[in-house]
């Protein structure tokens, strides 16, 4: 691909990309870099879910940077705006687990608040500097979730870009808030921001304390697969490979201003799941005694606050930009099972120690 792309208007040079060690943001970089030719700088702090070990396959590719840093330190991201120059960002980082906010909100509100917000401040007085195409073509594109939208009823329409903000728990209040933050510094001071509200994610490289990889990971161990309540809660699930195609095409395409909501078209409840996931391992790892995964199903008290559904109407992203998913919630759990079980290397790192403890914790 030339130094410039007139069919996308802008030139391959550099996005900065926050976060990209956890779950979504890894799967981001390495789709990024499988498709378009450009420069990635990864900042992330590495808490407990981002991981240089997903990423290590970039380790010499000369496209790929890291930074190990938070996007709360001001001197740090100012710094990276003035080495790298980028033409956009897009942030990824966050604390993003509910059940964590509900034990831990403070954590939350440092950095999906407090750091968007110096992130944010960081990119304005960089995009200020810049002028002709490179300050029109710039954006800042904020990676949210559905959940900032509440709880669907069961037969209530799905969440359009304008439903009613009612997040129910620390993580989503936090998230809501850096999407308040994201939108008034476009409405304040201009600056060219894109929001992305996705539904639920699946695949690859995702923590075990979310369900599918937890459910997958007890199963194989022999443990019991916990089920909050009665397991009826719905989600809409996407798996993480069309959030990135998603994203990647907001960045192209999207309006300045715009949020757009992106969805798998998949409701299903938690007990479909799970029931799902142990049929597909009977098949793929069959246990020694010759008894279903379903055996192991074990339910427990509910989450604080458990939100009943959550659904996506995706009909802005597809009709305005020609998005659709590709997969289907069948093609994708597939995908992602077969990815677990060829890398219990991986998995065997990131559940140690401290995971351990805490998930002991959560489903006593």
């Amino acid at each position: 691909m030339s130094a410039w792309d007139t069919s996308l208007g802008w030139s391959l040079m550099t996005i900065l990309v926050t976060g990209g060690s956890g779950f979504i943001g890894s799967n981001f970089v390495h789709d990024w870099l499988a498709q378009i030719d450009e420069q990635i700088v990864n900042l992330d702090l590495l808490t407990y879910a981002g991981n240089q070990e997903n990423l290590s396959s970039l380790d010499e590719d000369p496209r790929y940077t890291f930074i190990h840093g938070d996007i709360g330190d001001i001197e740090l991201v100012s710094n990276l705006f003035a080495l790298h120059q980028p033409r956009a960002i897009i942030n990824f980082a966050a604390e993003s687990h509910v059940d964590r906010s509900i034990h831990t909100p403070e954590a939350f509100v440092q950095t999906n608040i407090v750091g968007t917000y110096r992130l944010l401040d960081c990119a304005l007085r960089y995009w200020n500097e810049l002028s002709g195409d490179e300050k029109t073509n710039f954006r800042f594109l904020h990676v949210s979730t559905d959940e900032v939208y509440g709880s669907l009823d069961p037969n209530e329409a799905a969440f359009t870009e304008t439903h009613r903000y009612e997040p129910n728990s620390p993580y989503s209040a936090s998230k809501a808030s850096s999407d308040h933050l994201v939108r008034s510094y476009h409405r304040t001071y201009g600056l060219p921001v894109l929001t992305t509200n996705s539904s639920n994610n699946y695949g690859p490289y995702q923590f075990p304390e979310k369900l599918i990889p937890l459910i997958i990971h007890n199963a194989l161990a022999g443990k019991t697969l916990p089920i909050y309540g009665d397991g009826q809660q719905i989600r809409d699930w996407i798996y993480v490979g069309d959030n990135c195609s998603a994203i990647r095409r907001v960045l192209e395409a999207g309006r300045a201003g715009e949020t757009y909501n992106i969805g798998g078209l998949n409701e299903k409840t938690n007990l479909d799941v799970v029931t799902i996931l142990c049929d597909i391992l009977d098949n793929a790892q069959p246990k020694a005694d010759g008894t279903a995964y379903k055996s192991q199903i074990s339910y427990v008290q509910d989450r604080a606050g458990h939100d009943r559904r959550y659904a996506i109407d995706a009909k802005k992203i597809i009709g305005d930009l020609n998005w659709r998913p590709v997969e289907s919630f069948d093609t994708g759990i597939q995908k992602t099972v077969a990815w677990y079980l060829d890398q219990q290397d991986w998995v065997a790192n990131v559940t140690s120690g401290a995971y351990r403890e805490w998930v002991e914790k959560q489903y006593a």
